[in-house]
């Protein structure tokens, strides 16, 4: 379908504004201002007073994980995994997995996120399901826990879900490897983990260095850090997307720099369970792709990219002493144009001619708008979830004046709270 997005003030590649039309041929962009002559648009959106941005990338969450939003807070990352989260999960049937990532999807689309990263399971062929429903983009992976008796079968269930799900959705579906972390996955089955990822060419999605409590065990365990002993296992020459990466030693960063590792930064979450802060300047600063993800809903509380830009601006400031540390834009692309490099994406997390069209509408009609000096600026510093007015993903407009065009909310948050009171019973 041809779509022309009218009189938008659209962010642009180099993070200049300027007010335009917007053509939509299909699923790309076609013009920025005059579209050609014999365009002929089959619906118009008018954005005025409306800026127009990519679609964020949340490079790392757990979807159904919203089953268990305000379930088990303010712990300790250990206890609240071993003690409340992973005892529910281990009773999460397939309806579970599909409702609440259903609910995360209604979140997300609400808040401006068209493409999602998410390590899971089982039955993570639901997830696949919301994502053909919804329109959104999914970046999927089997949550794979080696040291489980069934750690064999997770890996067997990623394998199946590369074979069956990778590319579907008309390529809306990506799927990568889901290890868990290198404290789940002992050297052997990394090994095996790696193995199959590169005969299938796939991509590996991993929690590392998220604590100080798991490097010292690992270290202890194999008298290497996190980074050098899965390297050793050369799970990293595929390629990768690490989450977390809290605390790293310049020899581990030289790891991430020489295999081309892009992190995924989690600051709402970091800062909730208190696991730290990454050294996300000097990343950025040393050519290291960073993007942004929320992580879970019961480690966050939500799935809000424009809080996790927020997040990322401003605690980088405060910790460095410097408010240059993370500049407004420069959050902006890792919640964006960064995100798509995390999770290998091309095509998507710009507005220009050849892109896909995945774009967010954002009132400017709030108060917290005026007066207009930086429009960038205000996003990032003023603006809210709820400014989301339209959100577009592969030329499908998913939401319209705040109205979801492809999910029942409604029937969605009631399925959702019917099986978080089961398994929390």
């Amino acid at each position: 379908m041809n779509l022309l997005i009218k009189n938008a003030t659209v962010v642009l590649p180099d993070g200049q504004t300027k007010t335009a039309n917007i053509a939509v041929e299909g699923s790309k962009i076609l013009a920025i201002g005059e579209a050609p002559a014999d365009f002929i648009a089959e619906q118009t959106i008018d954005a005025k007073d409306m800026l127009a941005i990519p679609g964020f990338v949340n490079a790392h969450t757990h979807a159904s994980m919203t089953l268990l939003r305000s379930y088990a807070d303010d712990m300790e990352l250990m206890t609240w995994l071993n003690d409340h989260i992973w005892p529910v999960e281990a009773k999460m049937i397939s309806n579970d997995i599909y409702w609440g990532a259903a609910l995360a999807a209604v979140e997300m689309i609400q808040s401006g996120t068209t493409t999602f990263a998410d390590m899971y399971g089982p039955f993570m062929e639901r997830v696949a399901d919301v994502v053909t429903e919804s329109g959104m983009r999914g970046v999927l992976s089997r949550g794979i826990i080696g040291v489980a008796p069934d750690g064999e079968k997770k890996l067997e269930e990623n394998v199946t879900l590369y074979e069956d799900y990778n590319g579907a959705a008309n390529g809306r579906i990506k799927v990568m490897f889901g290890p868990h972390a290198p404290y789940t996955c002992p050297p052997e089955f990394l090994k095996k983990v790696a193995a199959a990822a590169q005969r299938l060419g796939a991509e590996v999605h991993i929690h590392m260095n998220e604590t100080k409590a798991e490097i010292e065990q690992i270290t202890k365990q194999y008298g290497k850090r996190p980074f050098e002993y899965v390297e050793d296992t050369g799970l990293f020459e595929s390629p990768t997307l690490a989450a977390h990466c809290v605390h790293l030693s310049d020899d581990e960063i030289a790891i991430i720099k020489k295999h081309n590792i892009r992190v995924a930064h989690n600051p709402g979450s970091n800062m909730k369970l208190a696991s730290g802060i990454a050294p996300v300047p000097r990343l950025l600063k040393e050519g290291v792709t960073v993007a942004l993800g929320t992580d879970g809903t019961s480690s966050n509380n939500n799935l809000d990219m424009l809080q996790e830009v927020q997040l990322a601006a401003l605690l980088h400031k405060v910790n460095e002493y410097d408010p240059l540390a993370v500049p407004a834009f420069e959050a902006l692309k890792m919640g964006t144009e960064y995100g798509a490099k995390a999770v290998g994406l091309d095509g998507i997390g710009r507005i220009a001619p050849g892109a896909k069209a995945d774009i967010v509408l954002v009132s400017m009609k709030g108060a917290a708008w005026v007066p207009r000096f930086n429009e960038v600026s205000l996003l990032v510093y003023s603006g809210s979830a709820a400014d989301v007015d339209t959100v577009i993903c592969d030329g499908k407009v998913l939401m319209q004046h705040r109205e979801l065009k492809t999910l029942d909310e409604e029937k969605i948050k009631y399925e959702a709270q019917k099986c978080a009171e089961r398994l929390t019973k």
